[in-house]
Parts: C-alpha cells; sequence; structure tokens
C-alpha cells in the first residue's frame, strides 16, 4: 500500500488559448523521456476529419484543476510536440510562437507523432484534436470541434507504449476521456493535480478507467469491461456522443447543433461560461450529469452517428459501469477506498469481503472469508491499508450474541488473533478508524455501546462506552478533534477524547442511519424515515442541529459520504439513486429522483467517493456494485487519512478534500 508565473485562460478566449504563453508547471518534475510513435485518425461521427490541429498534452502537477476551481496558467496543460519533429507544425495565428506545435490530420483524417516529443514518466498523456473540415465543402474549418482521447502513462523505462500506439479521436473518446478525467479537468487544456503522491496515483487510475468505456483503437464504446466482469452502459456513451456530432459535424460555432450545445453545457451547469468546443462541453456534461437533459438530448436525435443510442430521454447523463463477481453476489453492504483506489466490501449474506481494483477487477483471492468473518456488514481501511470489518454474527440463541470485528491485511489475509471480541460489542454494525489507528464499532443490537479497539485488536479501557442518548446505533465517524460520532434511530451522540458525552434528540432526526464529518468537523446525518439529511455543527460543549435538508431525489436515504469538494453524497434504498448536496446544504442532484435511475441500482446502502472522483455504491438486493465515472470530487483515501495526526480543537481536518 501507498502512504498515505502565472496567467489566466479563460473560456471566452478559448479559441486562443493554444497562443496565449501561460507559463506552464515544471517544479519537482523528473526529467522527460523520449516517446513513442504514435498514429491514428480523427473521426466526426463516422466522418473524416481533414485539417484537424492534433495536439499532444500532458497533465501537470501545479494545484487542482476541476469543478468549481478556477483555470489558470499553473494548471494549464503542457505541450509535448517538438518545434523539429517530422510532420509537426507551428501554430502561428496570431503571429504568436509559444510552443504550441501540432500535426494535421490528412484527407483521410490521419495522423502520426513519429517519436518526435518527450514527456514526463508516470504523468499522465492525451490528445486533443482542435477543428477541421468533417466532410463539408471546402474550405470549411469547424472551429468548435474539439475532441480527446486518453493515451495514460508516458513511456519509461519499465513501461512504455507500444512501439506504435493507434488511436482514434472521436466523440466516444472523447465521452470516454471527460468523464474518466473529469475530477482533474477544468477544461480541455486545464488538466492537473495538486503533485502528491496520493493524488499523481489517483490521475493514473482515473486515466485509465477511460479504457473501461471505450476502445482506443477503435473509438467504439464497450458493452462490457475489458476485465470482463462489468457492465457498460453503451447506449448512453453513444447517445453522449451523438450530442457532441451534432456539433462537430458541422461548418463552425454558428450552427445551429453548435449554437444549442455550446449555450447548454455551461460550466455550472445552468449557469456559468460557455464552452468553446466540445470537448469542453463534454467535460461540462461530466460535471453537471443532471442539468439540461432534454435539451441535450434533443441533439443526439437527428445527430445519430452512433448506435445503439438511448431510445427515450433519460432521467441523468451519469456514465455508471456494474460490477460482479468475487463474492458480491453474497450481498454487499458496507464499501470502503483504499489508499491504491481500491474497493472493498463487506458481504453480509456470503459471509465474505470483497476486494476490487480500481478498475472493478476482483483481486486474486477474492472473495476473502477468513478471520472469523460472519455476516460483515461495516467496513473501514485504516492508514496501513488495513481492513477492519464488523461481524453480525450470533449465537442463535435470544438475547445471547458473539459479535466480533475482523481484522485483514491488504492482500486479505487474516491476523493473528482476529477476530477480535470484547470492548462490550454484541451485534457490532458501524466501524470507523480514528487518526491514531484506533477502531471504533457502533453496537446495534443489544446494550447500546460503543467499543474502541487498538491497531492490535486490544480492546482499550473503558470500551464499551456508553450515553449519550445511545439505542441501537449504527453508523460511526471520527472527527478532526478525534471525537467518535454515533447514529441511533433518533439520536446522535458524540464521544470526545476525555471521555465527555453529548446527544441530541430532535423531531428531524427520524431514522438516523449513516454519519459522515466533513472538514469543517459538521457530522451529515441520513434520515431514512424522514427522506432528509441532517447537519451538526461541532461545538466543544453541544451539539446544534442546523437544518434539515431535503429533495435531490432523497428517498430512504442510508449511506453517505463526503467528496473533495465538501459535497454530500447519498445511497437511496427506497428510490433506488443516489444524491447530492453542497457542503451548504442545496440540492445539486434532479429534485425527484437524483442521479442514477436508469442505472440498475436494487436496494444500494453503502457509498464512497475515490480518489479519481468516482462514485462507488454497494448494492445489498443485487450482489454487484456499481461506481459512477467522475461524478465527485477526488477526495483523499482512505477516510482516515483525512484526520489529523494531532486532533483539532474545534474538529476540523482534512476530510472532504482533495488529495
Amino acid at each position: 500500500m501507498r502512504p498515505s508565473s502565472s496567467c489566466s485562460l479563460s473560456l471566452a478566449c478559448l479559441a486562443c488559448a493554444l497562443l496565449t504563453g501561460c507559463a506552464m508547471s515544471t517544479t519537482g518534475a523528473p526529467s522527460p523521456v523520449a516517446g513513442a510513435a504514435i498514429t491514428g485518425r480523427v473521426f466526426g461521427g463516422q466522418q473524416k476529419i481533414t485539417g484537424a490541429h492534433v495536439y499532444l498534452l500532458e497533465a501537470v502537477t501545479g494545484g487542482n484543476a476541476g469543478l468549481g476551481i478556477a483555470t489558470s496558467g499553473l494548471t494549464a496543460s503542457t505541450p509535448l510536440l517538438s518545434s523539429t519533429g517530422t510532420g509537426t507544425t507551428l501554430d502561428t495565428s496570431g503571429g504568436a510562437t509559444n510552443g504550441f506545435y501540432y500535426v494535421t490530420s490528412d484527407s483521410n483524417g490521419a495522423f502520426s507523432i513519429t517519436g518526435d516529443y518527450t514527456c514526463t514518466p508516470n504523468q499522465q498523456v492525451y490528445l486533443y484534436a482542435l477543428g477541421g473540415n468533417p466532410g463539408l465543402t471546402a474550405g470549411t474549418n469547424n472551429t468548435a470541434a474539439g475532441l480527446l482521447a486518453a493515451l495514460g502513462n508516458c513511456p519509461s523505462a519499465t513501461s512504455a507504449f507500444p512501439s506504435t500506439l493507434y488511436v482514434v479521436v472521436n466523440e466516444v473518446s472523447t465521452i470516454a476521456t471527460a468523464y474518466a478525467i473529469a475530477g482533474f479537468a477544468g477544461d480541455a487544456l486545464h488538466v492537473s493535480t495538486s503533485g502528491s503522491t496520493l493524488a499523481q496515483l489517483d490521475i493514473q487510475n482515473a486515466f485509465a478507467n477511460a479504457a473501461n468505456l471505450e476502445t482506443l483503437g477503435t473509438g467504439v464504446a464497450l458493452a462490457t469491461t475489458p476485465a470482463g466482469n462489468g457492465t457498460v452502459p453503451q447506449a448512453q456513451i453513444n447517445t453522449l456522443a451523438n450530442i457532441l456530432a451534432a456539433c462537430v459535424n458541422t461548418s463552425g460555432p454558428m450552427s445551429g447543433g453548435c449554437t444549442t450545445l455550446l449555450a447548454t453545457a455551461k460550466s455550472a451547469g445552468t449557469s456559468g461560461n460557455n464552452p468553446f468546443d466540445t470537448a469542453g462541453a463534454a467535460i461540462n456534461i461530466a460535471h453537471n450529469p443532471g442539468a439540461n437533459i432534454a435539451a441535450l438530448y434533443a441533439l443526439s436525435v437527428p445527430a445519430a452517428a452512433f448506435a445503439p443510442a438511448l431510445g427515450a430521454q433519460p432521467k441523468d447523463f451519469t456514465i455508471a459501469l456494474s460490477f460482479s463477481g468475487g463474492g458480491l453476489v453474497g450481498g454487499p453492504v458496507g464499501i470502503a477506498i483504499d489508499a491504491e483506489g481500491d474497493v472493498w466490501t463487506a458481504n453480509e449474506g456470503g459471509s465474505s469481503v470483497t476486494e476490487l481494483t480500481s478498475l472493478g477487477a476482483p483481486f486474486s483471492g477474492s472473495p476473502y472469508t477468513v478471520g472469523g468473518l460472519d455476516f460483515p456488514n461495516g467496513i473501514a481501511i485504516d492508514g496501513l491499508g488495513n481492513a477492519w470489518v464488523s461481524n453480525n454474527e450470533s449465537t442463535g440463541l435470544v438475547n445471547d450474541y458473539n459479535g466480533s470485528v475482523t481484522e485483514l491485511s491488504s492482500s486479505g489475509t487474516a491476523f493473528s488473533g482476529s477476530p477480535y471480541f470484547g470492548g462490550g460489542l454484541n451485534v457490532p454494525a458501524g466501524v470507523a478508524i480514528d487518526g491514531s489507528g484506533n477502531a471504533w464499532v457502533s453496537d446495534n443490537v443489544g446494550p447500546a455501546e460503543v467499543s474502541e479497539f487498538n491497531s492490535a485488536g486490544i480492546e482499550q479501557s473503558g470500551a464499551g462506552y456508553t450515553g449519550g442518548g445511545l439505542s441501537a446505533p449504527y453508523g460511526i465517524a471520527i472527527d478532526g478533534s478525534g471525537a467518535a460520532w454515533a447514529v441511533s434511530s433518533t439520536t446522535v451522540s458524540k464521544f470526545t477524547r476525555t471521555g465527555t458525552v453529548f446527544g441530541y434528540t430532535d423531531d428531524g432526526i427520524n431514522g438516523a442511519f449513516a454519519i459522515a464529518l466533513d472538514g469543517s468537523g459538521y457530522a451529515w446525518v441520513t434520515n431514512a424515515f424522514g427522506n432528509s439529511i441532517s447537519k451538526f455543527s461541532n461545538s466543544v460543549s453541544t451539539i446544534l442541529l442546523d437544518n434539515n435538508y431535503i429533495g435531490g431525489g432523497l428517498n430512504e436515504p442510508i449511506g453517505i459520504a463526503i467528496d473533495g469538494a465538501g459535497s454530500v453524497w447519498v445511497a437511496n434504498e427506497g428510490g433506488n439513486g443516489i444524491s447530492e448536496f453542497s457542503s451548504s446544504g442545496s440540492a445539486i442532484s434532479p429534485s425527484t429522483t437524483g442521479y442514477g435511475v436508469g442505472a440498475s441500482l436494487e436496494d444500494p446502502q453503502g457509498i464512497a467517493i475515490d480518489g479519481s472522483g468516482d462514485v462507488w455504491v454497494t448494492n445489498s438486493g443485487g450482489g454487484y456494485v456499481t461506481e459512477f465515472i467522475g461524478a465527485a470530487a477526488p477526495v483523499i483515501t482512505p477516510i482516515c487519512a483525512g484526520l489529523p495526526a494531532t486532533p483539532t480543537g474545534n474538529g476540523t481536518s482534512s476530510l472532504g478534500t482533495r488529495p
């Protein structure tokens, strides 16, 4: 496991962005290496695009880019093509000569980059094709046609492209790239991370995810992931590609298709800036999948360049993949993400734990059934990559329980002494890890208690803790002060590090099931029976209910998670969808349905955000997990890695922040 000078490029002048001369961020980067040859073709729908300028760009480490983050020179992608390479031409429009070189697609839409570039090892590389003639009258140049293709890692001594990499750049590759890297992209020219080790691995996972959506060498949307265990919404991807084609296959920005698309796919959904081209539109749609659905869908119908496509307007434009295998058929409930971006689920019905890669493929040996796993429910990952799992096991006798906690290594082996007993455990449910590596567990049945174990599984003095109105607590979470928060049906309880216990009850707390803490120390709670979520302040002496929020498709909300922008994500067991709220409690997802109505969710319970900005959901009734590609802001994983080593006095932390 892994340890845990600028100038603005406005969207309004994106036509000139390749010529602005903004400084690129190279601080601390390793030495570039020679690149491999790249060939391919540029298409608009099924039409070859001639005269397109094909740029090769590298994501940078100048700072986080993405939804809600202003673009700058520090987050501007680095151009890679050399002025001396075969077939490259300097873009001299307007007389600027700032190093943005390109190759031009020929009469067949073909282009060739013959190794005339260098790139930085382990940095992420992509193609950006701009302009060209999509088979219209001679002299046509559609400056609004912007297309993307994700290549992934720069070649290095240990990891290189094939001797010749063939790439089809079209609307499908653009959608796949835009959604996969949405968490790190402000527009087609600004793809960047903070540069931390965690962030660099997260963006690598994001670029790799594009290959779960389309085949790079053909530009065709997939129906099944390459590993074979994932179902891909091919019709949804093709429909989104058709929306772009309505602009790409025209004379340019003043055409009807382009005018509608560029005015509809705004940077903030229903507001904000218009994109300059179709690549920017694709990124904006990925950032705002619930906005302007009818107007966007209407563009796809006459275009119809890619099939199969949707036959009716969708509820939203999320792209959701469903993964099976690895023991998930046992009914996944709890879910957690580790620092590598791997996904762990507790499978209650199968008495097992599943581990999936960031691409959704089961690890060798998964499902894990060791360490006394018995009806596991909650799961959390500690700072060393170990998984802590609560076991709802019982002796079978009335009021005679025998609950335990299992600790598994990052490779799925059980630790000596696992499962751990004691600490007042009866029928444990939720699990959370604090900043010191201790595991906190809530007991759902029997005496209302919260248990605490150190990293070796030894019961801590005083556990299980009682008071604070505890009554069959389920969800549990830790704040930046080291306090443990637990939720019962009508009560929220807080246990401080000094042993003080607070409790709060209110009419708004109705079927409280799960809890999550954000970076400001606020606690967010799902109310399954009230179809709402509640927000509590973090006070030294009291717990104050700030508000109850409704809408956003909330319907029997169960699971809850915070993304890297502080937005709140909820799994709705009753509505078979997910909801998104801003950090101020405003609903972002559609008010009646939420996201994912067409994603075949089945009794979703657990929800987690990974470091690439993907939202993962367990389908407890269906035996599979669902991944919403690029729907959220990337967040520090595992959750406990966002907690400070030295507790803060007010509960603040790095929870709910970007890596």
